[in-house]
Parts: C-alpha cells; sequence; structure tokens
C-alpha cells in the first residue's frame, strides 16, 4: 500500500523505520513544524523529519493539519492509508476522509484504558502491572476508534516511563507493521473498543510532577518514575527547585516526618507518610544531575533542612 506516516518524536522511529523496510511504500511523512531547540534556540526538525530526509521521503510539515494546501497536497500523493506514531496534534474529519483505509493509530496502552497524551505515564502513576500498545482507526472522539490488534508489555516495579515507552516503541513498530499488512490483505477487522474501562490520562503538567512529602512512599516512587524523563519530578529546597531521580523505598528506615532529611555517609532519606525513601541522582538549579550523597555535602543539610 502507499502510505503517508505521521509522527514527530524519537518514540514514533521504531514504526518508522519497520515501515519503510516493509512491503509497503512510504510515499511521505507528515511531521510538526521544526521547533527551536538547544542552547541557541535555533530551530531543528523533529526525529522523524531527519529520518525521513535520509530515507528520500517527502516531508510535509503544516502549522495546521486542517490547512487547504496540506489537504490539497495529501489528496494528490492518494495514499492508502496513514499510519500514525505520536504526532501531536488532533486530525480533521477532512484528513481523516482522504485515505481509503484511514488512519491507523499506534497507541501505547490497552484500549479503552488510558486514552489521552499520557498513557504510559498514567499507567506507572497508578500502579499498573500490566500495559501494552493498541493499533486503532482513528474517529473524532479522542483514542476511541475500533481497534486492530495489541501487544502486551509488564511494567517493573522500577521502570520509569522512558524505559517503559521505549520497549513499547519497539514492540509496537512491529504490531503496526503487521496491522498494515493485515488491512492490506483482508485479514484484519477493527472492532468496536468495550464501553467499560474507559480511562484518561491527559498530559502531566509540571505542577503536577512536584513531590507531596505527606503521600506514601508508593506514590512518591511511582510519581517519580511516572515523571521520569518527562516533565521530572522536583521538590523544594530552602527555596528552590530540586529536580529528583528515581528513588528507593527504604520500609526498615527509622521513620522521618514528611520532608524531613536524615544524612548518613553517602545515603540520603527523606521521609514520606509511611516509611522513608533513598534519594538518587537529583539535579539544583543551574547545576548539572548528580548523585544525593553529593548534592548533600555542597549543600551542607543542616538539622531542621527539609523538602517540600
Amino acid at each position: 500500500m502507499r502510505l503517508v506516516f505521521a509522527g514527530t518524536p524519537e518514540t514514533a522511529l521504531p514504526s518508522l523505520r519497520a515501515l519503510l523496510a516493509s512491503r509497503h511504500e512510504v510515499v511521505a511523512v507528515v511531521t510538526r513544524p521544526d521547533a527551536q531547540s538547544g542552547r541557541g534556540r535555533r530551530l531543528h526538525p523533529s526525529p522523524v523529519a531527519e529520518l525521513a530526509a535520509e530515507a528520500g521521503v517527502e516531508v510535509l510539515k503544516p502549522a495546521k493539519v486542517g490547512d487547504p494546501a496540506f489537504l490539497d497536497r495529501l489528496r494528490e500523493i492518494a495514499p492508502d492509508c496513514c499510519p500514525v506514531v505520536a504526532y501531536g496534534a488532533l486530525l480533521p474529519q477532512a484528513a481523516l476522509d482522504i485515505p481509503v483505509h484511514g488512519w491507523v493509530n499506534l497507541h501505547f496502552s490497552l484500549l479503552p484504558a488510558w486514552r489521552g497524551a499520557a498513557p504510559v505515564q498514567h499507567a506507572v502513576l497508578h500502579g499498573d502491572e500490566i500495559t501494552g500498545a493498541a493499533t486503532f482507526r482513528i474517529v473524532k472522539e479522542l483514542d476511541a476508534g475500533p481497534v486492530f490488534g495489541v501487544v502486551t508489555e509488564e511494567i517493573r516495579p522500577s521502570d520509569t516511563s522512558g524505559e517503559l515507552l521505549a520497549r513499547l516503541a519497539e514492540s509496537g513498530a512491529g504490531l503496526l507493521a503487521a496491522t498494515i499488512d493485515g488491512i492490506e490483505d483482508g485479514e484484519l477487522e477493527a472492532r468496536p473498543q468495550p464501553a467499560q474501562g474507559v480511562s484518561l490520562a491527559p498530559k502531566i503538567q509540571v505542577d503536577d510532577a512536584r513531590v507531596d512529602w505527606t503521600a506514601p512512599a508508593l506514590r512518591v516512587d511511582r510519581l517519580i518514575r511516572a515523571c521520569t524523563p518527562n516533565p521530572g519530578a522536583w521538590t523544594e529546597f530552602r527555596g528552590h527547585r530540586l529536580k529528583l531521580g528515581r528513588v528507593e523505598q527504604a520500609p526498615d528506615a527509622e521513620k522521618l516526618a514528611p520532608g524531613e532529611i536524615r544524612v548518613q555517609k553517602n545515603r540520603i532519606w527523606v521521609g514520606t507518610a509511611s516509611h522513608p525513601v533513598l534519594l538518587g541522582e537529583v539535579r539544583a538549579e543551574g547545576k548539572k544531575p548528580m548523585t544525593a550523597g553529593d548534592w548533600a555535602r555542597g549543600a551542607r543539610i543542616g538539622e531542621g533542612d527539609h523538602l517540600s
């Protein structure tokens, strides 16, 4: 089939590579416009745009997917199907109507669970033991279209959302390629999602990533892992923001008040509503990431110091 692939971040690259290597023809790629990044805030193409350019594939970067010029070009290309992975913009009905077999999205949850922008983060945050990826036909309602297929993935106790997403991006790429094969062969039938079991996964904002030390240690651990690497969990120390890496629960340690800091050699405990946690890597404002022990020595932690 003639495919137009839509995607933007690195998460989409395994799927694009799989489709470029498949029996299908990727005739164009749709991605978000170039964005500023780096120290100089220069404009850079998305990872998907860079890979497509290397492969000699036409790259389309509409500011809005509903732009008439973009829709006209998509009609000229006449794709049979448009696979989508983390494109980052809503698709209007005018665009959805163009490909014969519609737009097929790879979503990183077991639908109808965790519909929305941050399914992996919410799965980690809420302590799910199993998640996965699903391919479905895009409809107007958010992530509600009929499902073609799924793969499952165990969530490990130490998983950050970044680590889990990397695994899902790889296994999901195989699922997406197999889905496109099945659609062309007429062997796949999309089935409606069940009405029960729907949960929503809105984007996690920076304010949502602030650690509440009055919560139990289990909740603190899940929040930090869910927000790693983005948007990054954080707390405050002496009025300044301190970013937090993965922590370790310490159920046998001496109980501390929520946010209370205890230093013993290179081990830095912080109290929660249940048992303390051991800090791992931290990053103070204007500093590079460092071990909690190095940070504590530089900060000269004293009696009564706490995180808030």
